[in-house]
C-alpha cells in the first residue's frame, strides 16, 4: 500500500515555485523544493534528507528517457550555432524582411502582425510533438522578432500555446495515442471515437489558440507583457534588467563565417529533417508493437498506432543528432565550415545550453519526489468525495490544472485524473465526455503556467528570454484562456 503524506505532500512543489516567482532563483528554488520533498519522506531528518537529495539527482539519469532528454537539450545548442554561423538564420532574416517590404510599410506596425501570425501558424503546423514545436518557433522566429522590435517573452508566449494545444487538439502523434491508452484501459472499445467526441470540449486549449490571434491581431497587451513590449519598443531592450535568459550569450550573437552568402536553406534544411525525423522514428520505434497487437490492422492503421507506441525521447534524440549530421554534410559540401570548427562549434554549443540542461535535471527530479509523495493523488482523493454531477467538468478542470501546476506533467494528469473522473461521471449520469475533456484541458493549463513544465522551460529557451520572465508575462493570458474555460465547464454542467 502506498504510504499517504497528506498535505506536506503539496509544499515541495508549491514552495518551489512561489520561490522561483518571487526571487526569479529558479535553480535555487527547484533545488529547495527537492531537498524538502525528501526530508518529508526521510521524516525531517536533515543527514538523510540531504543525501537521499544528492542520490535522487543522480537517479533522474537511471530512467533512459529522462537521459535521452537531457541529451537533446545540450545537443539543440549545437544546432542553433550551426545554423548560425553557416548564414542559415541572417539568410531567414532577409526573406522574411523582404516579404515583408513587399507588402507592408514598416512604419503601418502590419509587419509586427504577419510576423506574429507566421510564428503562431508554424507552431499550430508541427503538431507532431510539443517540443520540436516550440524549439522551430524559436529558431525560425527569434532573430526576426529581434530586429521589428518584439519582446522575446511575446515569442515564448506565442511558441508555449501553439505546441501543446495543437498536440492535443490534433491529435496524431504521442498525446493521442497517450490518451487513447488511458481510454482502453477505462473498457472503451473505441477509444479513437471518445477522444475525438471529447475534444469539442477541449475548451481550454482551444481558447489559448484563440486567444493568441486576439492579442496579436489587437495589438492590445496587459499585464507584464504590455511592459515587456514597451521596454522593447521605448527603450529598445530585449530582456528586462537582471534577466537571465535561457540560452546563453554565445549561442545568440554568433557571426556568420566569413566570406559566406547568407542563404535560407541552410536553416530550413536542417530544421526540416529535425522536424520530419520525429513521426519517422516514432513509427520506427513502435513498429514492433504495432505489428504484435494491430496485426490485421491496414498499414495507415499500422502507423499512427505506431506513432503512438513509439518513444518521444529516442525520437526527439535521433532527430536532432540526424540534423546536427545533415548539417555537418551540407556545410561542409558548401565550403562553409571544416571538421575541427564543426565539432569547436558543437562544444561550444552544448556548454551554452548547459543552463537549459540543468534545469531539465531539477524538473525530473522534483517530478520524481512529487511521485514519490504522491501528490497528485491526494489532490484528487480530497476532491472526489464532494462532487456534484453538474460540477464533476467543473472540478475535474479545476483539481487537473493544480495537479499539473504543481507536477509540471501534463501527461502525468491525465494519467491521475482520466482513471477518476471517467468512473465518477458514469456513476453520477454526467456528460462522461466534457469530463474527459476538462482532465485533459485542465492538464495542459496547469502544464502551460508551471514553471517546472518541461514545455515551458523548452519555450524560454527556444527564445532565449529568463525563465521566470516568460512565466509572469504568460501567466495572466493563460489565466484568462483558463478562467473563460472553467466558467464554461460550470454553466453548462449546471445548465
Amino acid at each position: 500500500m502506498e504510504e499517504s503524506y497528506g498535505f506536506l505532500s503539496l509544499l515541495p512543489p508549491i514552495i518551489a515555485i512561489v520561490l522561483a516567482i518571487a526571487t526569479r532563483q529558479v535553480f535555487i528554488s527547484l533545488l529547495f523544493g527537492i531537498w524538502l520533498g525528501w526530508m518529508i519522506i526521510s521524516g525531517f531528518q536533515p543527514i538523510m534528507g540531504t543525501l537521499a537529495t544528492v542520490q535522487a539527482l543522480v537517479d533522474v539519469f537511471q530512467d533512459p528517457g529522462n537521459t535521452r532528454t537531457i541529451m537533446f537539450a545540450a545537443l539543440v545548442g549545437a544546432l542553433i550555432i550551426f545554423i548560425q554561423r553557416s548564414g542559415g538564420v541572417e539568410g531567414f532574416i532577409r526573406r522574411v524582411t523582404a516579404f515583408l517590404d513587399r507588402y507592408e510599410a514598416k512604419r503601418s506596425g502590419s509587419n509586427r502582425i504577419i510576423v506574429q501570425l507566421l510564428a503562431w501558424l508554424t507552431g499550430l503546423l508541427i503538431f507532431v510533438e510539443s517540443s520540436i514545436s516550440v524549439l522551430t518557433v524559436g529558431a525560425l522566429y527569434r532573430p526576426v522578432f529581434d530586429k521589428l522590435g518584439i519582446s522575446r517573452e511575446k515569442l515564448a508566449y506565442i511558441a508555449d500555446s501553439s505546441s501543446a494545444p495543437s498536440s492535443i487538439l490534433i491529435p496524431f502523434n504521442g498525446w493521442g495515442a497517450f490518451i487513447m491508452g488511458l481510454l482502453v484501459a477505462q473498457g472503451f472499445s473505441d477509444p479513437f471515437y471518445t477522444m475525438f467526441s471529447a475534444m469539442r470540449y477541449n475548451f481550454y486549449p482551444i481558447l489559448a489558440l484563440i486567444l493568441v490571434l486576439v492579442i496579436v491581431l489587437r495589438q492590445k497587451d496587459f499585464g507584464p507583457m504590455a511592459e515587456a513590449e514597451r521596454r522593447v519598443r521605448e527603450e529598445g531592450k530585449l530582456l528586462a534588467d537582471g534577466a537571465q535568459p535561457m540560452v546563453a550569450d554565445e549561442l545568440t550573437e554568433v557571426e556568420v563565417a566569413e566570406g559566406v552568402t547568407p542563404r535560407t536553406y541552410n536553416m530550413i534544411i536542417p530544421v526540416l529533417i529535425m522536424v520530419l525525423m520525429m513521426p519517422i522514428m516514432l513509427a520506427y520505434t513502435g513498429w514492433e508493437a504495432a505489428v504484435t497487437n494491430r496485426p490485421d490492422a491496414g498499414w495507415l492503421n499500422q502507423v499512427f498506432y505506431a506513432i503512438g507506441q513509439g518513444s518521444g525521447s529516442t525520437s526527439v534524440l535521433v532527430a536532432v543528432l540526424t540534423s546536427i549530421f545533415s548539417s555537418m554534410i551540407l556545410y561542409k559540401a558548401q565550403g562553409i565550415m571544416g571538421i575541427r570548427e564543426m565539432f569547436d562549434l558543437t562544444l561550444k554549443g552544448i556548454s551554452g545550453m548547459m543552463p537549459l540542461a540543468l534545469l531539465m535535471l531539477l524538473a525530473f527530479a522534483i517530478g520524481a519526489v512529487c511521485k514519490q509523495l504522491n501528490t497528485g493523488t491526494y489532490v484528487a482523493d480530497i476532491t472526489r468525495s464532494w462532487l456534484s454531477p453538474g460540477l464533476v467538468p467543473f472540478l475535474a478542470f479545476l483539481v487537473s490544472c493544480f495537479i499539473a501546476f504543481s507536477t509540471g506533467t501534463s501527461w502525468g494528469t491525465f494519467g491521475i485524473m482520466i482513471p477518476i473522473v471517467v468512473p465518477m461521471a458514469e456513476q453520477m449520469d454526467a456528460n462522461i465526455y466534457m469530463a474527459i475533456a476538462a482532465a485533459i484541458g485542465g492538464g495542459v493549463f496547469g502544464d502551460h503556467c508551471s514553471p517546472i513544465s518541461d514545455t515551458t522551460i523548452l519555450s524560454s529557451m527556444a527564445s532565449a528570454t529568463d525563465h521566470i520572465e516568460h512565466v509572469r508575462t504568460q501567466f495572466p493570458y493563460a489565466l484568462l484562456a483558463g478562467g473563460l474555460a472553467a466558467i464554461m465547464y460550470l454553466l453548462i454542467g449546471i445548465f
